[in-house]
């Protein structure tokens, strides 16, 4: 084979030479040659293995001693392998690093949910202060999604250019700062604008996150704690159900002619607390190694290995046993990539970010791109157009109850029909911000529901698949969503409520592990990104439709809803299986 630019610029990384390991000291580790050398010219490591997983240290040492090699005691330092990138991430250990990263990162996706479903208990209490309408309140679910399209292509992109942790903090502070201002807006058209700049900035959490926590998983834990994080969400839920439970009712705030800050505005300032925490939190935190040696930076890829595996172990760095780093095909692509000649990190940003952009909507990546495109599409119209509306139903069949004591079957459409026709969203009604405690009760049943669905999709993600979860999770919630319009009273609807909650929950840890691990590792950000934006686009139809339709022609939105995520889930077959397999 000739050696090409990119293999002589990366070959004290990837050459062993009279004995010696390149980026390591012969005198310091005197059997790092003769391990080294033997897993290369003996060919113990086939290329398949390092493409679909690495083998692990017990299985390298029974290679060695089979072909006569020796085996240094670990202990001392001694050890020294060739190892591609899964390899690396497994002999780093599993231990503290990852549970300390499980915690920040799931922080991240609990603030974006935060941010994301707190505008569902906003709306029946901001009705009056902004003049909303069902149709206003519907843009309002929407706008956030509409920001968070336009931001989830940008920040994916910028990722997979300057790094996962840079984007991770700028959008974090972003995120805090519109939420903030947002709380002091008094009209309903300058509170649209901050929460349009607020889903910018919360459009690059999910395409970013997700990457980079994958990116430090060894391919054994990865479905569980990828489930794991995605248990965040719930949690995320349950904060901001409780904090509107304990805030909103209470009327505390500052009332003036010219300035108003009340309950539902202070609870939108508490809620942007955890973005503060996060931004702090994400400077203890290091890149993603994977997108070092994406980016050829594999001295800096091997300090961080060695970091996590200090943290994890507790033994000293010179301990960690892999002293080089194998380059495949697809990363030597990568590499190539990089070391094109561009005059500026300004225009490598802008053409990584075009051409990212270009490679998922090519062969063979087209087919992920197009399929993901329609998962998250369907999915999030079913998750967003019925979890965000939730609360204002339990608001909804509340009214109705105290209009009508001595009723006590009443279906949705029944409901709805009187709250437009006769009650508060009806030109003769009078506006009411005032929301029963039992609102906020039901509504916390419905997330806390989700927490068992959790628990099952961290046990059994690696045990079942992926797609075993995403298909009947998205039955499940379909057969939810019909079954709405049979309801006949309060309770039936939070029991039907709760089990979507739980199902579509559970099929949302399983679609986020599928979309990130399909990706390679250059374009995954990208692709998560791209996916993004459709979960927003569907997130921004099933607000616009559901709003529309609910006060137009109730039965609709159930049933729409129901096929849609039927459909959406079947397409996941098409997908390859990704449980336990080594990231691409």
């Amino acid at each position: 084979m000739v050696e090409s630019e990119t293999d002589q610029n990366l070959s004290k990384y990837t050459d062993v030479k009279d004995g010696r390991v390149a980026n390591g000291d012969s005198k310091d580790h005197p059997s790092a040659g003769v391990v080294a050398s033997s897993l290369q010219e003996k060919s113990l490591v086939p290329a398949s293995q390092h493409l679909n997983g690495a083998p692990d240290r017990s299985s390298v040492s029974k290679q060695l001693e089979a072909n006569g090699g020796t085996v240094p005691d670990p202990e001392r330092g001694a050890y020294s392998i060739k190892a591609d990138f899964e390899q690396a991430i497994e002999l780093t250990g599993y231990g503290r690093f990852h549970y300390i990263l499980l915690a920040i990162c799931g922080l991240v996706s609990t603030s974006e949910e935060m941010d994301v479903i707190s505008m569902s208990f906003i709306l029946p209490s901001a009705q009056c202060d902004l003049d909303l309408n069902t149709q206003s309140k519907g843009w309002l679910n929407s706008i956030i999604f509409i920001g968070m399209m336009l931001g989830a292509y940008a920040w994916g992109s910028v990722a997979d250019s300057l790094g996962r942790k840079k984007v991770l903090i700028v959008i974090s502070i972003m995120n805090a700062l519109c939420i903030v201002a947002s709380s002091f807006s008094q009209t309903f058209e300058v509170f649209m604008v901050f929460r349009f700049l607020n889903g910018v900035a919360l459009g690059g959490s999910g395409p970013v996150i997700w990457p980079y926590f994958a990116e430090f998983q060894p391919k054994s834990k990865r479905g569980s704690m990828l489930s794991f994080m995605a248990a965040f969400w719930t949690i995320g839920n349950l904060l901001v159900a409780g904090l509107a439970w304990l805030i909103i009712p209470t009327g505390i705030g500052i009332h003036t002619p010219a300035f108003t800050y009340n309950s539902w505005r202070i609870f939108l300032l508490v809620c942007s607390i955890p973005s503060f925490i996060v931004a702090a939190l994400l400077l203890y935190l290091p890149e993603s190694p994977k997108f070092l040696l994406s980016q050829g930076k594999f001295e800096e890829a091997l300090s961080i290995f060695r970091g996590i595996y200090v943290t994890n172990t507790g033994k000293p760095k010179e301990h960690y046993p892999v002293r080089e780093l194998l380059i495949d095909d697809e990363l030597r692509a990568e590499l190539e990539a990089v070391t094109k000649p561009i005059k500026n990190k300004y225009k490598r940003m802008l053409y990584d970010i075009l051409d990212n952009s270009k490679q998922v909507f090519m062969s063979p990546i087209l087919k992920f791109t197009a399929i993901s495109i329609t998962i998250n599409f369907t999915f999030h119209i079913g998750y967003y157009g019925l979890m965000m509306w939730f609360p204002e139903l339990f608001n909804r069949f509340d009214e109705f109850t105290r209009a009508h004591p001595g009723v006590e079957d009443a279906g949705v459409c029944q409901v709805t029909d009187y709250v437009v026709g006769m009650g508060s969203h009806s030109q003769s009604g009078v506006c009411s911000s005032t929301i029963p405690s039992t609102v906020f009760m039901e509504s916390l049943i419905t997330v806390a529901a989700a927490l068992p669905a959790n628990v099952i999709a961290v046990l059994g993600m690696d045990r079942l698949g992926r797609k075993f979860f995403l298909v009947f999770s998205t039955m499940a919630a379909g057969a939810c969503s019909a079954s709405m319009y049979f309801v006949t009273n309060k309770h039936q609807n939070l029991a039907v409520s709760a089990v979507f909650s739980g199902v579509i929950s559970m099929g949302n840890a399983s679609l986020d592990c599928l979309i990130t691990e399909v990706f390679p590792t250059n374009l995954r950000a990208t692709g998560v990104a791209i996916s993004m934006v459709a979960a927003r686009l569907g997130g921004i139809i099933g607000n616009v439709v559901i709003a529309t339709l609910l006060d137009l022609y109730c039965p609709a939105p159930t049933f729409i809803v129901a096929v849609l995520l039927a459909g959406g889930g079947l397409m996941c077959l098409f997908l390859p299986n990704t449980t336990r397999t080594a990231l691409s």
